[in-house]
């Protein structure tokens, strides 16, 4: 049944699609701004580098609960393995260190290095996603070598009072709150926002591999219990109309609490439950010095993400004493007890960043964006480091001209100059070409990548556990910095009602980072090999090493189609195909793989209908699909391949355009209860618990609306009297 549902929806996206270009539409897509690819603003269907976007409309209709679920179900490229630590997240392949994830422009900070707790990321206050594949280290720095992510906030601007309320609930007592306040009085404005995410977590199967045995009874659950919430400022205020002073700062706090598996003691991993806890704070202005299109902007800002263990049973943990009776690297290593209620600091990451960046409009049809930027990064981890703290500084200009002497070929050429502390100068280049032919755009593309070792790539270590083995984990200071060229071909229309991208791309990395298997011999003088245990406990030693090389490719597809007013189909495609190089410690070998949670096949299709029915009840109803083939993975076998099917219906009450508004939202995801019961830790495929249901409230009070309608009705009653 599911595959024939899969099979009609596909095809009548492509029998419609082929119809579509004889018809008439103006679609508001058209005239979608914007501004991630090359830092300017453009027209969606004029950007110089193919852009995805996720627009408001989509969000709204589709309704997901997270970033990763939208992420997910809207586009083709992107795989999660979501955990305690957060998103394993992938971009055609490469993780989460390789993605750049924005929010207004600016970096999310999280585990440098790891997983992103894209919990940090209010999903009712997203107003569109851009997202821009490929190595974009030219404009944004070493994260984007994979691509860049950019949220886009709701933005508030009419003067008065607006307070907005959403509360969602669902299976497994999952509750997600947001609250908003505007307040907008002459050029001074502030917003609060506020979230709370709670989820009882759940289990798909109680076998798991631990401790050469198979457990039937174990109460490792395949998603913890959690909650977060997370309060956020922002200020602005305009003294003079062509400068805008801002200043905002945000908490994050997310507890996971992990239950004991009583019943097998020497297999309880989980004797601590894990807090964090982020704060951040920024300053800065954006001016016109023309008053007109030309604009200088900075901004510095501090972030701050902190990890700690909660303990909930008593536990044996190690401490390194060092000093002048130890050595200052080469100190002694305690057993100490930690008893439960107590908590220990495991890493507490720091970032100080500078940018200024200035976009000109010159004469001969030149658009100039230039900057500077600063980064600071501060490790914190008092058992986890050689000394307790590690830091790295980075310094950069960077360059980028656009140029459109005629009008149907747009060139973007951009460099980058990088000045890091370890690692020294480094020039990165890009150079990308769009030629206009009516509604086709073709586009070709190259751009380089440099990404530096991360500050945990290079002091830290820590103890891993999956499955039955246990793997000390290492930081090398004698590591590479890793280099990428990225290639791209695309071929876009945009028609009237029917639009479509074919996207070919190839990603080839040298020096690609990599935790390897070491034998004791190989780990270097200074760090301790306490870990490893007296030979009664299995310690796997493996460090972070460059590998040979690497390489992504692949094809992306997306379709749209409007086939009538309210109602759009949508499909996209990804196929991608990647290799690197592995040592084997054992053959003492390179051998050749697949990247780790690579599926050569991901797909996603969707039905969008939304209908006016009277200025008080309007209806909008998604039914949506995504799929992905057999996941790889060098270690515990594969992930299965699924396909999962979601509704989500939408009822806005109440005129929209008075002070009053409502919505109601309900939705069923998984509709046909796809679970992977693969034993732990083998479940790499999805974590999806099966059949969820849903329900939202939201209440949006706009005085601002109404402050608006009175000045219009006094100004025509003022125009009347003179008539």
């Amino acid at each position: 049944m599911k595959k024939r549902l899969t099979t009609i929806l596909l095809s009548f996206c492509a029998i419609v699609s082929i119809k579509a270009q004889s018809d008439i539409w103006r679609s508001d897509s058209l005239q979608e701004v914007v501004v991630t690819g090359t830092g300017t603003q453009h027209l969606l269907k004029n950007a110089p580098v193919q852009t995805e976007v996720i627009t408001q409309k989509m969000l709204r209709q589709y309704g997901g609960k997270s970033l990763e679920d939208i992420l997910a179900g809207l586009t083709a490229s992107f795989a999660f393995n979501e955990g305690d630590m957060g998103s394993q997240m992938q971009l055609n392949g490469l993780g989460n260190s390789y993605i750049l994830i924005l929010i207004d422009g600016k970096r999310i900070h999280g585990d440098v290095g790891g997983e992103n707790d894209l919990g940090l990321i209010d999903p009712h206050n997203i107003e569109k996603i851009e997202i821009v594949k490929g190595a974009q280290s030219a404009l944004y720095g070493s994260d984007a070598m994979a691509g860049v992510v950019n949220i886009i906030t709701k933005k508030h601007t009419e003067k008065g009072v607006f307070v907005d309320n959403s509360t969602r609930y669902g299976s497994h007592n999952d509750l997600r709150q947001h609250n908003s306040l505007v307040l907008t009085f002459g050029n001074f404005s502030s917003q609060t926002n506020f979230q709370m995410q709670r989820n009882d977590g759940w289990q798909n199967t109680a076998e798991e591999y631990a401790e050469a045995m198979v457990l039937t009874d174990s109460k490792n659950k395949t998603v913890n219990k959690f909650k977060n919430w997370q309060i956020a400022e922002r200020l602005t205020y305009k003294p003079i109309k062509s400068l805008e002073l801002y200043a905002e700062g945000s908490y994050y706090k997310k507890n996971i609490l992990r239950p004991q598996n009583g019943t097998h003691p020497s297999c309880d991993v989980y004797t601590y439950d894990l807090r964090y806890n982020n704060a951040s704070a920024s300053l800065g202005w954006k001016w016109y010095p023309g008053g007109k299109r030309d604009y200088i902007t900075l901004n510095v800002d501090w972030n701050k993400h902190a990890y700690y263990y909660d303990y909930t049973a008593k536990h044996y943990d190690y401490v390194l004493l060092q000093g002048e009776e130890y050595g200052d690297q080469n100190g002694e290593w305690f057993s100490v007890a930690m008893l439960p209620g107590q908590s220990k600091l495991q890493s507490d990451q720091q970032r100080v960043m500078g940018q200024l960046k200035g976009i000109f409009y010159l004469p001969y049809e030149n658009t100039l964006n230039a900057g500077a930027e600063y980064r600071y990064d501060y490790l914190k981890a008092p058992d986890r480091t050689e000394t307790g703290t590690a830091s790295d500084q980075t310094a950069a200009l960077y360059v980028q001209d656009e140029f459109n002497g005629v009008k149907w070929l747009n060139i973007t050429a951009g460099l980058r100059l990088v000045d890091n502390r370890g690692f020294g100068f480094r020039l990165t280049p890009k150079i990308s070409a769009m030629l206009s032919v009516g509604d086709f755009r073709f586009r070709l593309g190259w751009s380089q990548g440099f990404k530096t070792p991360t500050v945990k790539e290079l002091h830290y270590r820590y103890l891993h556990v999956m499955g039955s083995s246990t793997f000390f984990n290492i930081g090398n200071t004698n590591l590479d910095p890793q280099i990428s060229n990225y290639y791209s071909a695309n071929i876009e229309y945009r028609g009237r009602n029917f639009t479509a991208s074919v996207t070919g791309y190839l990603n080839k990395l040298d020096n690609m980072i990599a935790l390897v298997n070491v034998s004791p011999g190989e780990i270097p003088a200074g760090i301790t090999t306490a870990y490893l245990g007296d030979g009664s406990t299995n310690v796997q030693a493996r460090m972070y090493k460059n590998m040979d090389d690497a390489r992504t490719c692949g094809l992306d597809f997306t379709l749209s189609y409007k086939v009538m007013k309210g109602l759009t189909l949508n499909a996209a495609y990804s196929y991608l195909d990647t290799k690197a190089h592995l040592y084997d410690e054992k053959t003492e070998r390179m051998n050749t793989v697949v990247i780790d949670g690579t599926a050569h096949h991901k797909w996603n299709a969707s039905a969008m209908y939304s209908h006016t029915f009277s200025p008080s009840y309007a209806l909008g109803i998604s039914l949506s699909t995504r799929g992905s083939s057999t996941r790889y993975y060098q270690n515990n076998g594969n992930g299965k391949a699924y396909q999962i099917w979601r509704i989500n219906t939408t009822h806005d009450l109440g005129k929209q355009d008075k002070m009053l508004a409502y919505r109601v939202e309900a939705g069923v995801d998984n509709i046909f209860n796809f679970v992977d019961r693969t034993m732990r830790p083998y479940h790499l495929g999805n974590n999806t618990s099966g059949t969820t249901v849903y329900g939202t409230f939201s209440i949006k009070f706009n005085y601002g609306k109404r402050v608006k309608k009175h000045i219009l009705s006094t100004k025509q009653k003022i125009s009347n009297e003179e008539d």
